[in-house]
């Protein structure tokens, strides 16, 4: 074999070993950081009772309560897109809950550094095109949190409207610690 074939054969078990590497990374930054975000969310003041009677039915996917049946590098572009709504989500106007704005930054900063982490392999999913039902859930995911978005605007981003989504979404931090399980090598 030629040098340069050596180095190919070499830079492709490399690859292989560092993605299997990540995942094993990957699952322990990823359940480390659930609960980071979990406990912070938990911090936000708590929801009033009357507000969860206005609580509605988002229709979360069911690829959310059927992770078992996700692939790992299925369960990255879920984790990955769901990560990312959530993001979009707490960047919008929360001022009328009267949370803390640490607690929302915090946040967002272990939300970034998560999807930071899970970047390059979800490039390199979407590259190879090493998945089987990613493609299809990522529209019931963009759907599910339009659901949210849309709900908070129709409420006009009040206190309540938060404190649902804010439900909705510690729930969600329980759906990523499941997913996060099928990172394995």
């Amino acid at each position: 074999m030629t040098y340069r074939c050596l180095q190919m054969v070499f830079l492709l078990c490399f690859s292989t070993t560092a993605l299997s590497m990540n995942y094993s990374l990957l699952r322990f930054q990823q359940r480390r950081s659930d609960t980071v975000c979990q406990k912070l969310l938990r911090q936000l003041p708590s929801t009033p009772q009357h507000c969860l009677e206005v609580r509605m039915d988002f229709q979360v996917p069911e690829e959310m309560r059927q992770a078992q049946q996700l692939r790992k590098e299925d369960a990255v572009l879920v984790i990955y897109e769901m990560l990312q709504q959530i993001f979009g989500i707490l960047t919008r106007d929360f001022s009328s809950t009267g949370w803390s704005e640490t607690i929302i930054e915090d946040l967002l900063v272990e939300l970034q550094g998560q999807m930071d982490h899970l970047e390059p392999i979800q490039k390199e999913i979407m590259q190879k095109k090493n998945f089987t039902m990613g493609d299809m859930t990522v529209p019931h995911l963009k759907k599910y949190y339009f659901n949210l978005v849309e709900y908070l605007k129709s409420k006009d981003y009040n206190s309540c409207a938060w404190a649902v989504v804010r439900a909705e979404m510690l729930r969600n931090f329980s759906f990523l610690k499941s997913l996060t399980g099928y990172l394995r090598d």
